[in-house]
């Protein structure tokens, strides 16, 4: 059972949620040389998706990819540290969480 469902987050939302902590949450919480800075805006980022559903969760993730001036400069700070950001699992993410997902 995935931590997602533990939570008591919907079919949908722990897929998203699953695939991000694999793909990009995971590998920066579980380091010992990722900065406390970094961690913090994970767990952050976390908690904000955990708050909505499926369609909203696929709303922040391409609100990020789209940037405002904090996401980018996170971004960045990611890449510096050699983290996996939402922009290089973007791809995936789009074919994965598409429309069909959603109406599902």
């Amino acid at each position: 059972m995935s931590w997602c469902v533990r939570i008591g987050l919907g079919h949908k939302e722990s897929q998203i949620m699953d695939f991000l902590h694999h793909q990009v949450f995971d590998p920066v919480l579980n380091s010992p040389n990722a900065s406390q800075r970094l961690k913090t805006g994970i767990r952050l980022t976390i908690a904000r998706m955990s708050q909505r559903d499926a369609r909203g969760m696929v709303a922040y993730f391409w609100s990020a990819i789209q940037g405002t001036d904090r996401s980018i400069r996170f971004a960045e700070e990611m890449r510096a540290e050699g983290f996996t950001r939402f922009e290089e699992v973007l791809e995936q993410f789009r074919s994965t969480f598409d429309d069909r997902f959603l109406r599902e």
